[in-house]
């Protein structure tokens, strides 16, 4: 494993381990998942430059138009819950009681 790869590897794991283990507000719990997508999209830009093929070149972009639809959906998220409930620590949503 090179050390980009490293590199690479231990960022979405470290977003990962974030993301299962401080759960406490909504818009950490986005910014964890938006650092695992953008560790994703560096990691698969870097491979479809060394592959050095044309084909491979689209994954980076639908990836990335895939993360852009993920931030949008969650910001809407975001502020809906703060809207109704207030706030946005996941420990107060209960959504069995709406």
């Amino acid at each position: 494993m090179t050390p980009v790869q490293f590199t690479f590897s231990s960022a979405f794991i470290l977003g990962l381990t974030d993301l299962v283990f401080h759960r406490t507000h909504l818009l950490s719990a986005l910014l964890c998942l938006e650092g695992m997508m953008l560790s994703l999209y560096v990691a698969f830009s870097i491979w479809s430059l060394s592959m050095g093929s044309i084909s491979s070149s689209a994954l980076p972009l639908f990836l990335l138009a895939i993360s852009a639809c993920e931030a949008s959906a969650g910001l809407a998220l975001l502020v809906a819950t703060a809207r109704t409930h207030g706030t946005d620590r996941l420990q107060s949503l209960n959504l069995l009681m709406l």
